[in-house]
């Protein structure tokens, strides 16, 4: 499953949960890097507007399904690909790194959120090894020098998983410079996953999720920020359910 951006693409490559896992123990294995996005609705109206954002998405390794319009499309495009979420992957991520013996590191947030989120993983995954948090000053840029000090620290203290939840594009954009900065790193861009472990944000509870309503339940919490984006969001669907139906009617490469 891939979308286009002025003749770009940006390709859902990794389609379900077990060929993650496989891809990050061969990683952890062989000690190379690697850049982790989930790509929603959101992620592709960023996408089309700005390249920037556009030449971080191209620069990742691995990009998974985040939001079940993405999933739908899949299945329309005859490319199925497994619900992926950021939020999701921080737990599964972890028992990956315990596992392998990796460092893992938490960078973005807050203070106190990155405390408690540490807390809670490392009471949920036995073993694990949190070598290094930081919450960096906001507005955080990505291309600035502070940026330039995360990502040197992060190879200096042999991290190989570094968690950034710093919203989309300042993590997927750290995680591409990360890839020539620091190269034995593995970069997992997953938004708010860490405020909803700490507890400094709430997720929308289970049957909410598993009836695919979590999109509304965000946005009746905080519709101002939150109904523009998916109105947005909504808007660019025809388009996109478009192009996945054109893919379902081709033949398989």
């Amino acid at each position: 499953m891939y979308f286009e951006f002025d003749g770009r693409r940006v390709a859902v490559n990794i389609p379900d949960r077990t060929g993650l896992e496989t891809e990050i123990r061969a990683r952890f294995a062989a000690g190379h890097g690697f850049a982790l996005a989930t790509i929603n609705l959101d992620h592709i109206v960023k996408l089309a507007a700005d390249p920037r954002f556009l030449a971080a998405y191209q620069a990742q390794d691995l990009v998974v399904a985040d939001g079940r319009p993405i999933v739908w499309m899949s299945r329309l495009a005859r490319r199925p690909v497994e619900l992926m979420p950021g939020s999701d992957m921080v737990l599964p991520l972890c028992r990956l790194a315990a596992e392998s013996g990796a460092k893992v590191a938490l960078v973005g947030s807050t203070e106190a959120a990155l405390h408690d989120a540490e807390a809670a993983l490392v009471a949920a995954v036995p073993g694990l090894d949190i070598a290094w948090c930081q919450a960096p000053s906001a507005p955080f840029d990505p291309d600035g020098e502070e940026a330039d000090q995360i990502l040197h620290r992060l190879a200096e203290t042999g991290v190989q998983l570094c968690f950034l939840a710093l919203g989309a594009p300042r993590q997927e954009q750290l995680a591409s410079r990360g890839r020539r900065m620091a190269p034995n790193v593995g970069f997992a861009s997953v938004g708010a996953g860490l405020d909803f472990l700490g507890g400094h944000q709430k997720r929308a509870p289970a049957w909410v999720r598993s009836i695919a309503m979590e999109w509304l339940w965000r946005a009746l919490s905080n519709p101002v920020r939150l109904l523009p984006r998916y109105g947005k969001c909504l808007a660019i669907l025809p388009r996109q359910v478009l192009h996945a139906a054109s893919l379902g009617r081709q033949e398989r490469p």
